[in-house]
């Protein structure tokens, strides 16, 4: 089927191409999309031209065991919009229709375009068996770090804390349902210290990646026993504290995109979570920018002094 695009967000890997930190694609980038269908071949289903859909990037090949478990986002075909194919910083997209969405009633498309990044959240926390009751820490307040605060609420959650380098993110995180937020500075390091030492979090999210040191902090803030799944993509290899790991008994999960579990697809239950939590993610989108001013849209992601948290490119 045929999208016309009309929102992208930007994501950080996206980011991390413009500022040279990882290698440009060899195809139009953009993979949080939302947009109108346009044009359909045959047998498509429930899909019909002018619906307002959310588009899970993926393009896997469906037979693979992987795919056939529901974990499709590790098939070893796998494409994805934006790194191997075309993707939606541009007028139209070409999608498999399997892979896209419904928009909740009222929805706009700029909030439409945050279920890819939900729906990496949603699996994270699915990996991390967070449940009724659990304290969660989530290392970073990005877009990822914040949706995973209402992914881990969603599933049960009793405290979900969280680190935050800007006072905007740190605003951000109150807003949406984070019960404790960490400034990074010293009086900051320090009630994360003792948020850790008096109960340690069941579950640690880490959504930093780059070249943070991250991994380490949520290894030793992690109660013995716990889990920590790995959200933030690494630029270089980070510290490990291997000793911690064993000696504390640590689950380390590393976390990719998005599949299917038990029927239930991450994507399917990101736009319930987004549809319970409409007000709240409006917010998350600070700043939207036309396709032509795409190099302003980057220039304002890229400087988190501007206030940015989710940058959308729109049509």
């Amino acid at each position: 089927m045929l999208v016309r695009v009309r929102s992208c967000g930007i994501c950080g890997s996206d980011l991390a191409c413009f500022t040279g930190s990882l290698p440009p694609p060899a195809v139009c980038p953009g993979h949080e999309i939302a947009g109108e269908v346009v044009e359909l071949h045959d047998g498509v289903g429930e899909v019909a031209v002018g619906d307002r859909v959310a588009v899970e990037p993926l393009v896997v090949c469906g037979r693979c065991p992987a795919c056939r478990a529901g974990n499709y986002q590790i098939c070893n075909g796998i494409e994805l919009l934006g790194f191997s194919r075309d993707g939606g910083f541009a007028e139209y997209v070409a999608i498999p229709r399997e892979r896209v969405y419904h928009l909740p009633a009222g929805f706009d498309f700029t909030v439409g375009g945050l279920a890819e990044p939900a729906a990496v959240c949603v699996h994270g926390v699915r990996l991390g068996g967070v449940g009724l009751g659990d304290r969660v820490l989530v290392l970073g307040a990005g877009t990822i770090g914040l949706l995973s605060v209402i992914a881990a609420r969603a599933a049960g959650a009793a405290e979900v804390a969280i680190t935050a380098r800007y006072a905007h993110q740190a605003a951000m995180a109150r807003r949406i349902g984070a019960t404790h937020v960490f400034l990074e500075n010293p009086e900051g390091a320090r009630a994360r210290a003792d948020f850790a030492r008096d109960w340690p979090p069941d579950v640690v999210l880490e959504t930093v990646g780059g070249d943070g040191r991250t991994l380490n902090e949520a290894i030793e803030s992690v109660r013995a026993g716990g889990t920590v799944v790995l959200l933030g993509v690494f630029h270089s290899q980070p510290p490990c504290n291997a000793l911690s790991l064993v000696v504390k008994e640590v689950r380390l999960v590393g976390s990719l995109t998005y599949g299917r579990r038990e029927r239930r697809a991450d994507f399917e239950l990101a736009l319930e979570m987004m549809a319970s939590n409409a007000t709240s993610l409006r917010g998350l989108v600070t700043h939207r920018f036309e396709l032509e001013r795409i190099r302003d849209a980057f220039e304002t992601a890229a400087d988190k002094k501007r206030g940015a948290i989710k940058v959308a490119v729109t049509q």
